[in-house]
């Protein structure tokens, strides 16, 4: 929200004129309709028949002017800042709160209540789901809002990029869920979860299997099929969202989401079956 607000634009003629950040000029000259593009150096940018560009196309995020590619990269930045940041902080803000339902004094309390203890585990879980999403939504939403009314940009693929981040949430959340409910310790919950992500990230090393020993690439192969895929998801699907490009397959994202509900499904197998 600061970054869109402190981002101040110049637009003439639906063209980027200039732009400050938290004051300080981000673009040093005003670039004019029709003007040539230069690059770093101070040379001009050919297009493909190796005339001049001057209408800003194929720059980076995919965008047709130069005002695109800044909100696009704009909104890239925020959008990667919620998947990475905002999931690691959530994580520690309400990783204790399933493994608190296994603390001895507080499930004699909330397990002698007229309720299930399945209602009790999807209470809790509907809680920190219902929060993790007002919150996302407020943050793209108003990103989005501000960038637009700023610039004239409307670009409503942005906000996919909020089911995309709250799915791969809950996949993480659903690791805390199983390990809290087994454990019924919060910092092993968080650490788990922690290392898998790493893991994880590993997996999602291109060409990883080609550059281990074939005794181990079984293994490897497996183990990216079977875990979630945060990384993947995290360096493509939502930059792209963000920027309008193609997301590519949905395999990492519909993959991760399975692993999700089945670390869900066994914690509320154990959550019930469990003697507290």
């Amino acid at each position: 929200m600061a970054l869109a607000f402190a981002l101040q634009l110049d637009v003439v003629d639906g063209s980027l004129a200039g732009a400050r950040l938290f004051g300080q000029e981000a673009i040093e000259e005003p670039i004019e309709p029709g003007q040539p593009l230069l690059d770093e150096d101070g040379n001009a940018i050919l297009d493909d028949e190796g005339n001049p560009r001057t209408d800003g196309t194929d720059l980076p995020f995919n965008g047709d002017t130069l005002l695109e590619s800044v909100v696009f990269t704009a909104q890239a930045f925020v959008s990667g800042a919620a998947y990475w940041i905002g999931i690691l902080l959530a994580l520690f803000a309400t990783g204790g709160l399933i493994a608190s339902l296994t603390e001895r004094g507080t499930a004699d309390v909330v397990l002698t209540k007229p309720l299930s203890r399945s209602s009790v585990l999807g209470g809790r879980l509907l809680a920190v789901m219902v929060v993790m999403l007002a919150l996302l939504t407020y943050l793209f939403g108003a990103v989005w809002l501000v960038m637009s009314i700023k610039t004239g940009i409307w670009s409503p693929r942005f906000l996919l990029a909020i089911p995309v981040v709250f799915g791969m949430f809950a996949v993480v959340y659903s690791v805390v869920t199983l390990v809290g409910v087994w454990s019924g310790s919060a910092p092993l919950s968080l650490i788990v979860t922690l290392g898998l992500g790493f893991v994880t990230l590993v997996l999602a090393v291109p060409e990883l299997p080609t550059q281990i020993n074939r005794t181990w690439r079984p293994i490897v192969v497996g183990a990216y099929h079977l875990l979630p895929k945060f990384g993947n998801v995290g360096t493509t699907m939502v930059p792209q969202l963000a920027t309008g490009g193609d997301v590519g397959p949905l395999y990492p994202l519909l993959s991760s989401l399975a692993f999700g509900a089945a670390c869900y499904g066994l914690a509320f197998v154990l959550f019930s079956r469990k003697d507290y």
